[in-house]
């Protein structure tokens, strides 16, 4: 595979994510920028329908196949921090735990109440 359709491919995503950026800043839209963009890239995809071998491809693709490499730096940083970790592992599992039963009870109830909306509608 060349190297000119990758380069190409980030530089199409590059400048999404970068649109998205100045649209939500002039904004003031409280909505991550790289999210805007990503959607911005979507409707790209979806309006130039490119094939399986153009840039628009390549570089997703690329990005995709190599995604372990992204995750290095965060295995570093906990590497290097595991000594506080070590120190703080209660109030963090609690933490954890707990933000995952409120979420949980949350999801419940609102479950729940759906139900019990539909089949009073029903």
């Amino acid at each position: 595979m060349s190297n000119a359709p990758v380069l190409k491919g980030l530089l199409v995503l590059l400048t999404c994510q970068l649109a998205g950026e100045v649209a939500v800043r002039f904004t003031g839209v409280e909505f991550p920028g790289p999210v805007v963009g990503m959607l911005l890239f979507l409707v790209l995809l979806r309006t130039r329908k490119p094939a399986d071998s153009s840039a628009l491809v390549a570089a997703p693709s690329l990005l995709l196949r190599h995604l372990h490499l992204l995750f290095i730096p965060a295995g570093v940083g906990i590497v290097v921090y595991l000594g506080r970790i070590a120190d703080d592992a209660w109030p963090l599992a609690l933490g954890l735990w707990g933000s995952w039963l409120i979420g949980f009870v949350v999801t419940a109830l609102v479950a729940s109440g759906l139900l019990r909306t539909v089949k009073d509608h029903a």
